[in-house]
């Protein structure tokens, strides 16, 4: 492995424990100030470089205590993929949700990031959304 495959894995690996200490002040050690979230995981996240940070920090909260267990990292080039299962509780005011239910959830999500400059420039991420929005309690988002 190059020296540069093991840094963005540790980057990675490091970034989620961060989020699992919901340590939000240190995602700038993490993500680039300009990153972006192709995930939007928020309902109504702004569509520019950056809109991550608030997210991230809203399903931190509506989510705790979030937990994301690193299942499987896998780096090529500047890509990182993580395979997690993540868990978390209803527990606060969320977008989608602004009563929360007190449910918990368990579901696994697979993350492609991309590294640049020692910080993650981008995020996508697959997860069983329908199976979260169940477990929670959740209405499912319907257009208007």
């Amino acid at each position: 492995m190059t020296d540069a495959i093991g840094s963005n894995k540790r980057l990675v690996a490091d970034f989620f424990t961060a989020l699992n200490e919901a340590r939000i002040t240190d995602l700038g050690d993490f993500l680039a100030a300009d990153v972006i979230d192709h995930n939007k995981v928020v309902f109504g996240e702004p569509d520019e470089p950056g809109a991550a940070f608030a997210a991230i920090a809203t399903q931190l909260t509506a989510l705790a205590p979030y937990r994301a267990q690193v299942e499987e990292l896998i780096a090529e080039g500047d890509r990182v993929v993580a395979r997690i299962t993540q868990t978390g509780v209803s527990s606060a005011a969320h977008p989608r949700m602004p009563e929360p239910t007190g449910r918990s959830f368990r579901n696994e999500a697979i993350f492609v990031f991309t590294v640049a400059a020692g910080r993650i420039s981008e995020m996508r991420c697959v997860s069983d959304r329908l199976g979260l929005f169940l477990q929670l309690g959740w209405d499912w988002p319907t257009e208007d």
